[in-house]
């Protein structure tokens, strides 16, 4: 239990991944981010309009080319049992990256609750607000989002900073 707690303490420990869906109409856009549990930033993301591989293999790139320097290899990446968590190739990289893989038990929305709470949080605050009219408004509005969510929300259990300056003091 002692090193579960201390690896919370240090960003690029373990990180959440999911997928969620919009609809403006009868258009469909998905979103895949990772979320880094130390601080509640989302390192990457990626938005599609279909559910392809893809999606999740473009943010995991995404995620590992910008932390490279600044990772360990104690990573742990949890997502559900979706099917693009289960390919082999996603599994590789990982390995590659001496990344462990961890998912959800098989119908427990509960194991993911803060990546689930964030796709909650970003549709309460922009989504259900806003209504774009077109995914082209949509995506404009996730990425307004993600970047005021990662650089500007403060968060109370990050001691009234945001993501971003949560972890730059914590490494200052």
């Amino acid at each position: 239990m002692k090193q579960r707690i201390t690896e919370l303490y240090h960003p690029h420990k373990r990180w959440l991944t999911d997928i969620t869906e919009f609809k403006v109409g009868d258009n469909k856009l998905y979103l895949s981010p990772i979320l880094d549990c130390y601080n509640n930033e989302i390192v990457s993301y990626t938005l599609s309009r279909r559910p392809t591989y893809d999606l999740v293999s473009k943010m995991l790139d995404d995620a590992l080319a910008k932390t490279k320097a600044c990772r360990d290899k104690a990573l742990m990446l949890h997502s559900d049992q979706g099917w693009h968590y289960q390919m082999r190739q996603f599994g590789q990289v990982l390995k590659q990256h001496g990344i462990k893989q961890s998912m959800s038990r098989k119908g427990n929305c509960l194991d993911n609750a803060l990546m689930e709470g964030f796709f909650g949080t970003l549709k309460c605050e922009t989504i259900y607000i806003e209504k774009p009219q077109t995914i082209e408004d949509l995506e404009q509005q996730i990425h307004e989002y993600i970047h005021y969510y990662n650089n500007e929300r403060i968060q109370m259990k990050l001691k009234g900073l945001s993501p971003v300056q949560y972890r730059t003091q914590s490494l200052g």
